[in-house]
């Protein structure tokens, strides 16, 4: 019973830790619709796995509405370090200013 305890309070801390940063945006009423328009481009209604800024979306007819696939590094040596996007792997990634090539730690991430 002990060990069923943990595990449930393990899985509730990585669910809580791995909340995603979301957002709504609202189509405009009465305009014709093949999808859900966001940052001048067009999605088709229904869920979008990844969008090219790395977003996870469901797009209605009143809204689209999408979750960050990535989280942005908050605390880390901002003296030496440098956060730098990786659109393709959707994540940052926090890197030596002088020397791109070495990783600094990163100490906490919001998302």
């Amino acid at each position: 019973m002990k060990s069923f305890l943990a595990f449930l309070v393990a899985v509730g801390s990585m669910v809580t830790l791995g909340d995603a940063s979301c957002f709504t945006v609202l189509q405009v009423p009465g305009k014709p619709y093949r999808g859900c328009t966001w940052k001048g481009k067009l999605y088709p209604f229904g869920h979008i796995e990844r969008t090219e800024d790395c977003y996870q979306c469901d797009c209605s007819p009143g809204a689209m509405e999408c979750c960050s696939l990535f989280h942005t590094p908050v605390s880390y040596d901002k003296k030496k370090c440098k956060v730098v996007f990786n659109k393709k792997r959707c994540e940052y990634n926090v890197v030596q200013k002088d020397d791109p090539s070495k990783v600094c730690f990163a100490f906490s991430a919001v998302g």
